[in-house]
């Protein structure tokens, strides 16, 4: 899943110091109502507009990069572009955030000494002081491509996270995955009633992972954490793939989204992996699901929307899949007394697969890359290709 973002824009070559910029927030309700007080006068006189996410300290935050991975582990360099050309005076830039323990302030003094950040702002704070940053912090790709003004603007350099969130969202994949196909909702249930019951639910059907097939539907950044898994699990595992990037060793094979349809009844797991796009809106619908296999297993942990919920709801009800491992739900958060509650093949967590300590360390060592290569002058990682959507 794709969720965290980076917003660059940058200065046409030659161009002086760097003109004042507008802070965008995340929230998109928020963003809509302030539209008429910062959208068109600052986009107009725009010379940088960085919106970063992924810098968010946490309570057990030790040094900034005690556990960070190697920058080549996490960031792309497809797409990549300079935000800014810089001088050799390099001018001192502004950079807005949330929350930034010392030990990652000080990191980034050290790595981007150009750059001055101002942490501990609220939203409502950094709108008002929106004249001052070059650089601010927010998250959700698809949000930025509505704004029409980003969308269309060259100038304006979006990257995502791609990659940060991969290990602890395909752990949380297997767990969902291995919930199911063990029957433990039955089994945690009896430990919570002191209730010793080998027969299970008598709804699912415990199997094992080993020689069934995985489909990884988007084999990007967190889709080949989760088939460099199911091959652990000694899964045959294939893919789709919008690019042309060759295939790793532990996929055997990789098709293109429009073979999807072809390669779904082979597939015995069908994990989403894919971002929210025009393409990928309801890519799972009644017509996905007569495809799969009879008995198989969907689990989703990209967006909500891109599964059809009232066909799913149907697929399930009806024994066509054995189960679901959901955690993005359409609607979201998933209202009490909604269908997917009531069915016991379904297991839902609520939009907390990329959770860890691991993820924040990762998000801060690329985060920082970008910020350093930012500073520098240098091509950003993680560019997003626009047209595309992710």
């Amino acid at each position: 899943m794709v969720s965290s973002t980076v917003l660059r824009s940058s200065m046409p070559e030659g161009s002086a110091n760097p003109k004042p910029a507008a802070k965008l927030c995340a929230d998109a309700t928020k963003r809509r109502a302030a539209s008429a007080r910062y959208h068109g006068p600052m986009l107009r006189r725009l010379a940088l507009c960085v919106l970063l996410a992924g810098c968010r300290a946490t309570p057990t935050a030790t040094a900034a990069t005690a556990r960070a991975p190697a920058v080549e582990e996490l960031g792309s360099l497809r797409n990549a572009r300079v935000a800014l050309a810089r001088t050799a005076e390099r001018a001192p830039l502004t950079y807005f955030t949330r929350q930034l323990s010392e030990p990652q302030k000080r990191e980034l003094e050290r790595i981007a000494p150009h750059v001055r950040v101002i942490a501990g702002l609220s939203q409502e704070q950094a709108i008002a002081r929106a004249d001052e940053a070059q650089e601010s912090q927010s998250a959700g790709v698809e949000h930025y491509l509505a704004i029409k003004e980003l969308a269309d603007s060259d100038r304006i350099v979006l990257t995502n996270m791609r990659g940060v969130h991969g290990p602890a969202i395909a752990d949380h994949v297997f767990a969902m995955l291995l919930a199911l196909t063990r029957d433990l909702p039955a089994h945690l249930a009896g430990r919570a009633q002191g209730k010793w019951n080998p027969d299970g639910s008598g709804v699912l059907k415990p199997i094992a992972l080993k020689g069934r097939t995985l489909l990884v539907v988007g084999l990007g950044g967190v889709g080949s954490e989760i088939a460099r898994r199911g091959h652990g699990f000694e899964m045959r595992v294939i893919a789709t793939r919008r690019g042309d990037d060759p295939a790793p060793d532990f996929v055997e094979r990789v098709g293109k989204p429009q073979e999807l349809t072809a390669m779904l009844p082979s597939a015995d797991v069908v994990a989403i992996a894919v971002p929210l796009t025009a393409e990928t809106t309801h890519l799972f619908d009644r017509a996905a699901f007569a495809a799969m296999k009879p008995g198989s297993y969907l689990v989703n942990i990209a967006r909500g929307k891109v599964v059809d919920t009232d066909a799913l709801v149907a697929a399930l009800t009806s024994g066509k899949l054995a189960g679901a491992c959901l955690d993005v739900t359409d609607p979201e958060p998933l209202p009490p007394g909604h269908p997917l509650w009531k069915l016991a093949n379904v297991v839902i967590t609520p939009h907390v697969a990329s959770d860890a300590e691991l993820t924040d360390d990762r998000r801060f060592a690329l985060f920082a890359e970008n910020l350093r290569r930012f500073d520098a002058g240098e091509p950003l990682l993680n560019v997003v290709d626009k047209r595309a959507g992710y």
